[in-house]
């Protein structure tokens, strides 16, 4: 199973700058959203249709315009679920799973910490998602929780290790993400890669992408179950509809 995780930043103005023929190019079998910036409604699910991605779930956030997840498949899942059941995080929709023989798959898009108030949001998210994966891992052993996590968890991962200060690489944040790996998840990309320092993400300011002055924000982490079946795990920094790249992770199934 070949799935990519994609924070496209506004899927309209990916689908502007060519998102559409970058599918059918990429040609996973499962695609994970985030930043979708749009309601169901505002789209025209054709486009995805005829890529081949017949299945496709979206669970946007109440507030028009802002963050919402989705997951787009070419075979139909078993179940879907919207969202975590938990109010403080569904309302601005962060999280979708779908089911499938086999394998879960979970589009995530944790919080940012732009300011005291989303910092103090964010926290209280990341312990409520890591509580509620450890109980969905009794139930969905097999699980692929794909998504911009806002956090480069070592100097590796960041352009600037010096950026000490900056939410997104907090001492905090970067303890966070080892216990939630510790727990049972495995980073796939650094997994395969224990080396190699490559980025998702790049500010639009001062030609950081140009530059690559990034950060490696956005994970496939996959459970340990699944730590022998996960064949391939790669930043496609090369598609550029967005702010972020793509990553993918090719798992046996």
């Amino acid at each position: 199973m070949k799935i990519i995780s994609y924070n496209v930043n506004g899927i309209r103005a990916a689908i502007n700058k060519g998102f559409i023929d970058w599918l059918k190019s990429a040609n996973p079998d499962v695609i994970c959203l985030q930043e979708i910036k749009a309601m169901e409604e505002q789209l025209d699910l054709s486009l995805f249709v005829d890529a081949g991605y017949k299945y496709n779930y979206w669970f946007s956030a109440q507030k028009k315009g802002y963050s919402g997840v989705a997951i787009l498949s070419k075979t139909e899942p078993n179940h879907v679920a919207y969202g975590t059941g938990i109010e403080s995080m569904d309302f601005e929709g962060r999280n979708i799973r779908a089911d499938f023989d086999g394998i879960s798959v979970m589009s995530m898009y944790l919080p940012s910490g732009t300011n005291d108030a989303r910092l103090a949001h964010k926290f209280e998210y990341m312990d409520l998602i890591h509580n509620y994966l450890n109980d969905l891992r009794q139930e969905h052993p097999n699980l692929v929780v794909c998504g911009d996590y806002n956090i480069c968890h070592e100097a590796i991962d960041i352009h600037n290790p010096k950026m000490k200060g900056v939410s997104g690489f907090l001492p905090e944040e970067r303890e966070w993400l080892g216990h939630f790996i510790d727990s049972g998840f495995i980073d796939s990309f650094r997994h395969l890669h224990p080396e190699k320092q490559e980025y998702s993400w790049w500010s639009y300011r001062a030609n950081a992408r140009a530059n690559n002055k990034g950060w490696r924000l956005d994970y496939t982490m996959v459970s340990k179950p699944l730590q022998e079946k996960i064949k391939r795990s790669v930043i496609l920094s090369e598609a550029v509809h967005s702010d972020h790249c793509p990553i993918l992770v090719e798992i046996e199934n």
